[in-house]
């Protein structure tokens, strides 16, 4: 079965973007960025909110990863500027727990955090990767808002980079 990872840059306090969304807080230089890069070089299929793919629609680009499948969450965007991109109004939980359920390689929950906490809640996401930023926003979108529960998580690995980004990962315990 395929793995669901959430991997997310984030301010110490828990920031994902900006309020309006704007990531533009996160540094994209670094010796961060080719691990990263190398990251999404792994993912076949990508997952996201509408507000992260309106984001980069609204700086031009209508197909963010174009080596993977993408599915965009929405219940409002009725139709993809795309081909390639897949908008999915339907019920977003059961459509990641058939893509679990495909043959092929793990799946990027690219954001935001309103579909990560959806997707915590169903016990959808298998990995939780941050990218920890030497950063404190003080507002903005939350990784995880209204997250019900607590969910518990396993301790896989980090790495420091000498910008500061520290990238922790974690198994999410059942």
């Amino acid at each position: 079965m395929r793995k669901l990872k959430y991997h997310v840059a984030t301010t110490i306090d828990g920031f994902i973007a900006r309020s309006d969304g704007s990531p533009d807080i996160f540094p994209f230089e670094g010796d961060h960025v080719p691990d990263f890069t190398a990251a999404l070089r792994s993912y076949d299929a990508v997952v996201m909110g509408r507000r992260t793919y309106e984001y980069g629609l609204n700086l031009g680009v209508t197909d963010p990863y174009p080596w993977m499948d993408t599915y965009v969450m929405s219940r409002t965007m009725k139709e993809s500027p795309n081909p390639r991109v897949k908008v999915v109004s339907e019920d977003g939980p059961g459509v990641v727990r058939r893509l679990k359920e495909q043959q092929g390689g793990d799946i990027y929950l690219c954001g935001g955090g309103e579909l990560a906490t959806a997707l915590l809640h169903e016990g959808l996401v298998d990995e939780v990767i941050l990218k920890v930023n030497p950063l404190l926003l003080g507002e903005g979108v939350a990784l995880a808002p209204g997250l019900r529960a607590v969910t518990s998580l396993e301790l896989l690995s980090t790495k420091v980079h000498r910008n500061g980004v520290v990238v922790v990962q974690y198994a999410v315990r059942r």
